[in-house]
């Protein structure tokens, strides 16, 4: 799985660099409006495709790539990265630079927090 920790994309975007290019990641949440509306990741940007894709559907996401820079690492967001992996794996087919956000916003809002279960779950991602 083409992923990145919680932890690295924090750094990358108090870097603002994350790859050398002097440009810090565009964080692509692809979860509902209401969802996104109540709390997200600063500055990241809201593209509501979670319930077409977690039914197979990717025309809406590939309907509104032109909203997604193509010069820049894409990483995408859902509530787990479950579906956040379909869209990263869109993107990659159409020439992105794409990577999922490893537990998806419950693991941001863990890591966040600095609770025990995102602890054991950031180690098992280290182990693998």
């Amino acid at each position: 799985m083409n992923a990145i920790r919680p932890d690295e994309l924090d750094e990358r975007l108090a870097d603002g660099n994350a790859d050398g290019n002097g440009e810090e990641p565009f964080v692509l949440d692809i979860r509902p409006a209401d969802a996104y509306e109540s709390g997200a990741i600063d500055g990241s940007h809201n593209l509501p495709v979670y319930g077409d894709l977690r039914g197979g559907d990717e025309s809406a996401l590939r309907a509104r790539l032109e909203e997604i820079p193509r010069d820049r690492e894409v990483v995408t967001v859902c509530k787990m990265g479950i579906v956040a992996r379909r869209a990263t794996r869109v993107l990659e087919e159409e020439g992105y630079d794409a990577r999922t956000l490893a537990g998806g916003m419950s693991g941001w809002n863990g890591y966040r927090a600095g609770s025990l279960g995102y602890t054991l779950r950031s180690l098992w991602w280290r182990l693998r």
